[in-house]
């Protein structure tokens, strides 16, 4: 088996993750040792679609976990039972989700929406204890003015107030 072969494809294990969980009520162990990719700290979102719909999201803006695996673990579980928009995720769903990771880059602040392009940088607003994101490169999502104004939304905060605003790119991956 070539290197490339034997690297975990982020979604795939999530996948993983969700299906031993909803089978069993338990997470799978990690390999060890863990692939290098893994070791990292990184924030992670992980995303569940049905039908082309969303079915579940959730995510850390920055890492909280010892390592990018187990930040990716908790979020697929997460992203299956704890998305308060939804009713958590069933074992006969898992056959009919469609799941994408997006690991996170650094957030970088920025001074000015002209930094912003919401096919390349996802966005982090903050004002206060407030805050709202929204990932890159989301269907329906095309002006710097709709992603803002989304992630303002999503914190509560309105669109006369003062926010801090930063940026951030992804790597996505689907499952293989």
């Amino acid at each position: 088996m070539s290197d490339s072969e034997s690297r975990i494809n982020p979604a795939d294990l999530a996948r993983d993750v969700l299906k031993q969980y909803l089978e069993k009520g338990s997470l799978p162990k990690l390999p060890q040792p863990l692939p290098p990719e893994y070791e990292v700290k990184a924030g992670a979102f992980v995303s569940l679609k049905k039908g082309g719909s969303l079915r579940g999201c959730i995510g850390t803006v920055l890492p909280v976990r010892e390592n990018l695996a187990e930040e990716i673990m908790a979020n697929a579980v997460s992203a299956a039972k704890n998305d308060p928009r939804f009713l958590p995720v069933t074992r006969e769903e898992l056959a009919d989700l469609v799941i994408t990771v997006d690991i996170l880059s650094p957030m970088e602040r920025i001074r000015s929406v002209d930094d912003l392009d919401p096919k390349i940088y996802g966005v982090f607003v903050r004002c206060g204890s407030r805050s709202g994101l929204l990932l890159p490169d989301l269907e329906g999502v095309d002006t710097v003015d709709e992603q803002i104004n989304i992630a303002r939304h999503k914190a509560g905060i309105a669109e006369n107030e003062p926010a801090e605003l930063y940026r951030f790119k992804v790597t996505r991956y689907g499952e293989k």
